[in-house]
């Protein structure tokens, strides 16, 4: 009988399937600050077991620098809502000019966020799911959080999180020397400053290799490159990132 069905082209999987749509990997790049952001919510652990609190951080890819962020004692649309909206208000985006990547959990596809999104001209762009490396800047940032020596195992109250969030973000945007950008201070770079600093240290290692250059066996030494631009899934072949700049 099988043999017959199949002859006629009658044989199939009888239960339904689901069927998943194809998701693009998504390609995006920034070559200054203020044209992609992403961002992300991690849990901080709270006093007893079960208990966390929901800590929401924007961040821009080009300069790694925290635009925003919360911490809130639970995960919702319109509170990431506000804080994109707040952070877009404070960094004086314009319409047009800013992609905004997160994952697809609840409160990223949320439609408060979309709406806000659409509303002020900002393009989203989520991961495929399942695959965290969509999204490497936001995750690297929070290894960088829960990594530090001070990084507490739980918080007593969302208080005491808020004072140590307070006091990390200071650091990272102000004094952290973040080897994705020429060992900068993310604040530098997203403010301008990158390239007087980067100038300045070339002349401090001039000065070092004039006095002491047998100290210096390979070559004079250089500070670290600027970088010029960033991606999230960078292509095979992609365009050279001063004729984007341009």
């Amino acid at each position: 009988m099988y043999r017959l069905l199949a002859g006629r082209g009658e044989v199939r999987e009888r239960r339904d399937q689901l069927t998943h749509p194809a998701y693009a990997r998504p390609e995006l790049l920034a070559v200054r600050p203020n044209e992609v952001w992403s961002w992300d919510i991690t849990k901080l652990k709270g006093p007893a077991t079960w208990t966390s609190y929901q800590l929401y951080v924007v961040l821009d890819v080009f300069s790694r620098y925290v635009v925003a962020w919360t911490l809130q004692m639970r995960e919702s649309g319109e509170i990431a809502k506000e804080l994109i909206g707040q952070a877009v208000a404070q960094q004086q985006v314009e319409a047009g000019t800013l992609t905004v990547h997160a994952d697809r959990g609840s409160s990223m596809t949320s439609k408060p966020v979309a709406f806000l999104l659409a509303d002020l001209g900002v393009t989203k762009t989520h991961n495929r799911p399942h695959t965290s490396n969509d999204n490497p800047y936001s995750e690297a940032h929070f290894k960088t959080l829960k990594y530090r020596p001070a990084f507490p195992a739980r918080f007593a109250s969302i208080e005491e999180g808020r004072a140590f969030c307070r006091e990390f973000f200071a650091w990272y945007n102000h004094e952290h020397r973040h080897s994705g950008i020429a060992l900068m201070a993310p604040a530098d770079v997203h403010h301008g400053r990158a390239e007087e600093i980067h100038e300045a240290r070339a002349r401090v290692l001039e000065a070092a290799y004039a006095r002491t250059p047998e100290r210096f066996v390979r070559k004079p030494p250089r500070p670290p490159e600027l970088p010029k631009a960033a991606w999230i899934n960078k292509p095979d072949s992609e365009p050279d990132a001063e004729e984007v700049a341009h």
